[in-house]
């Protein structure tokens, strides 16, 4: 059916081109490929045109699609919408195990709204329903000492398929000190080899795949290209980081950029001196991670079908609500805001809101205030990180741990 699928599309012709012998990342290829295959592209489908004009991938990601390729594209998309979702629905019960020993109805309430809030994902096909998958796997593992070779290779996958949605969480465990380190260490050496196998692979195919792959995520992923920050304003597609909440008040490159990564990196800096410092625990663990993701969510470019990473924070926030007092309800206030405003029905919904609304933005408060309206999410994610930051750093909560 044309207009679904967009991104496995994508994901799909970018390394059939390898099987071909064409360079992915030499715009306008993938395009070639999908079309030599006797498909159609309609002159309403913008998306699919751009989805196959360049790869934003790295060749570490081609390892994973290449068995798909080997597939027809009617079975390779089936199949591929099954693992997803088998994928996601994994997540999640893992999720829940963890979380019910704390508060099962809590755990359960949140993590059944974010895998049915997926639509958008399974429509599209994107790769982040099994990169969040892997990330949750590999945590699960680590952190219940179980099944660890597994959890490496899955947190080497999710690297090797999305580093920006798994980077952070591999961080966590380098910081976190020994036995984790050493689970961190190993992710990075299987992802390395991946990535020699990958080059090997590619290079030969693709001379100049590095500047291409430059030009091509500077060219599709903004916003850093602030037109692309314009097209997509709001609804269960819109950008979710930082730089597109600040574009609205300073729509100049240098001032968004440079002020989330301050603000980003300060977090970081924060959240990494504190995971250093201290001695590990799970309730520690816990904290730590439902902190850094919604910061990995706003530091790099992020769509609401990423932040079904928000499953990593099901764990903390019912933890908090099991410990009672009025930090419970402040947890549990923080973390449904992040996940209902990451979720697509409540996205579309805030998109009809919001369509025909009409806000001046000559002054400086007009321009905040349509900041808020049209992007919210971004700054509860902000909210998000900051809260369960200041969690993460209070002595006093963690006393008796061992």
């Amino acid at each position: 059916m044309h207009g679904m699928m967009l991104d496995f599309k994508g994901i799909y012709y970018d390394t059939r081109c390898l099987f071909q012998h064409a360079d992915p990342y030499k715009p306008g290829e993938p395009l070639r490929a999908y079309l030599a295959d006797g498909e159609l592209l309609l002159p309403n489908e913008s998306g699919l045109r751009q989805n196959l004009t360049w790869d934003v991938y790295f060749p570490t990601a081609s390892i994973f699609f290449a068995p798909f390729v080997l597939l027809p594209w009617d079975p390779a998309h089936i199949l591929w919408m099954i693992l997803t979702a088998a994928s996601l629905v994994f997540a999640g019960f893992l999720m829940w195990n963890i979380g019910a020993s704390y508060s099962p109805l809590i755990s359960g309430v949140m993590i059944c709204f974010i895998l049915a809030n997926s639509e958008i994902l399974f429509l599209l096909g994107n790769s982040a329903g099994i990169v969040v998958c892997f990330c949750v796997v590999a945590v699960w593992c680590f952190l219940r000492d179980r099944f660890i070779w597994a959890g490496v290779l899955c947190l080497a996958a999710s690297l090797a398929i999305k580093p920006h949605d798994a980077g952070f969480v591999w961080l966590y465990f380098l910081l976190a000190g020994a036995p984790y380190r050493k689970r961190a260490l190993q992710t990075l050496l299987v992802t390395a080899v991946l990535t020699a196998l990958a080059i090997l692979w590619v290079t030969p195919i693709a001379p100049h795949w590095m500047q291409e792959l430059h030009f091509n995520i500077v060219t599709a992923c903004g916003p850093n290209n602030p037109e692309l920050a314009t097209a997509v304003r709001s609804g269960p597609s819109m950008i979710i980081n930082l730089q597109s909440v600040i574009y609205f008040i300073y729509d100049n490159p240098r001032i968004y950029n440079s002020v989330s990564y301050l603000v980003c990196g300060s977090l970081l800096l924060i959240w990494s001196v504190r995971t250093l410092m201290v001695r590990f625990s799970l309730r520690r663990a816990w904290l730590a991670l439902a902190a850094i993701v919604p910061l990995t969510l706003l530091v790099t470019y992020h769509r609401p079908y990423d932040a079904k990473l928000l499953l990593l924070t099901v764990p903390a926030c019912a933890k908090l609500w099991a410990e009672g007092g009025p930090i419970r309800w402040l947890a549990l206030a923080v973390n449904a805001a992040g996940i209902i405003f990451t979720s697509d029905v409540p996205l579309v919904i805030l998109m009809l809101l919001t369509n025909d609304q009409q806000i001046s933005t000559a002054s400086h408060s007009g321009q905040i205030f349509m900041a808020m309206l049209m992007r919210p999410t971004p700054l509860i994610l902000l909210a998000m990180s900051i809260f369960y930051l200041w969690i993460y750093m209070r002595r006093d909560l963690e006393r008796g741990l061992p």
